[in-house]
């Protein structure tokens, strides 16, 4: 309890100086972080946590989850609504109570569990009421790590960290895609963890295919692996992205070796007191300077909590401070369209970044 009053704090400290007299965090992730409940029920339509100043929190939720709410979060008020076409009436309501019918409503604009209909119908209900963009708010609060999240996110590396050694040990001719993945799932259940996330899983051509889930394909002589997955501990993911060649295939070694250049380039760039975009100036500079900027087609990386927050994208204003802690997942197209790289998990000190994984980025040659 007292960890998510800590959190509920800084939002409120955070949304008052920037003249906002409620916050209205809908984004699920941000849900979990300042109240404890995962956010599952929200798939029917917004849950909104109302944060204000004198008055304890207030979750709007629908009915048919209102008791899994209150049993998994740290909230103790709730109101329910029944029907999608309630949500903007019950809200209006809650408000109405609050005092807050004619303020500044802070709503996360940019969140996917937010429609423009659910805003659009509330200040249909609340005329005078002004509603300005907060999508920045949490991420700003949740993007330092406090020492549970970071023990959080180091336990969620060591899960990680025995998939990719279950992955590196299992490469041999004619192992398939599925077996590996079932292998790693297995050693991790021995472990007593919870199961891993395969974010993408390929050997050979299938590395054309970002996000490509395990399949029954086999891996061949002078053929290339990758491998991107993320152990999880208390809703913080291990993201980890490692690269293999059995044989050789010098087309993939290539573009290996420019995305370890730039991995090193982001450990070395994780210093506190640097902006976003000069962080991703300094990664995406690496690839740009060796002719490839073509393969280089997302962001350098993204904010890491329970949440994942804001990405590392040029020009980006947001400064880095000590303890913030980020994913690299340096991802490069070959010039055939292989995806073949790896990543780094950093956190950032007054030395710079440090990594939170233990096992090489370099190109393992099975």
């Amino acid at each position: 309890m007292g960890e998510y009053s800590s959190r509920q704090k800084r939002v409120l400290d955070t949304a008052n100086n920037a003249g906002i007299d409620a916050t209205m965090i809908a984004a699920h992730g941000h849900l979990r972080y300042l109240t404890g409940y995962h956010g599952g029920g929200g798939y029917f339509g917004p849950f909104v946590l109302i944060l204000t100043p004198g008055h304890a929190p207030v979750y709007l939720a629908r009915e048919y989850e209102v008791q899994s709410v209150r049993d998994e979060s740290c909230v103790g008020e709730l109101d329910g609504y029944a029907h999608l076409h309630e949500f903007a009436s019950v809200c209006a309501d809650r408000l109405r109570k609050l005092g807050l019918h004619n303020k500044r409503a802070g709503m996360e604009l940019g969140c996917w569990n937010l429609a423009r209909a659910d805003v659009m119908a509330l200040q249909a209900e609340l005329l005078e009421l002004e509603v300005v963009d907060a999508n920045k708010i949490i991420a700003r609060v949740s993007a330092v790590t406090a020492d549970v999240e970071l023990k959080a996110m180091r336990d969620a590396m060591a899960v990680n960290e025995l998939a990719i050694r279950t992955f590196q040990s299992a490469l041999r001719e004619g192992v398939s895609e599925m077996e590996i993945a079932e292998l790693i799932n297995e050693r991790v259940s021995a472990l007593g963890a919870s199961p891993v996330i395969l974010v993408s899983f390929g050997f050979g051509d299938r590395n054309e295919l970002p996000h490509e889930r395990p399949s029954a394909h086999q891996l061949s002589f002078n053929e290339p692996a990758m491998i991107e997955v993320g152990g999880v501990k208390d809703a913080y993911v291990g993201a980890l992205v490692r690269s293999a060649v059995l044989g050789r295939h010098a087309e993939t070694e290539a573009v290996h070796a420019l995305a370890e250049e730039a991995v090193e380039a982001a450990i070395v760039a994780a210093r506190p007191g640097a902006t976003a975009g000069e962080f991703d100036c300094a990664v995406r500079g690496v690839v740009e300077r060796s002719g490839r900027a073509d393969g280089f087609r997302h962001r350098t990386g993204y904010q890491v909590e329970a949440s994942w927050n804001d990405s590392l994208e040029p020009e980006a204003k947001d400064i880095i401070e000590k303890g913030m802690a980020f994913d690299t997942p340096i991802i490069l197209f070959s010039e055939n369209g292989c995806l073949f790289g790896c990543s780094e998990k950093i956190l950032a000190t007054e030395r710079g970044g440090e990594p939170l994984s233990t096992t090489s980025h370099e190109l393992l040659k099975a």
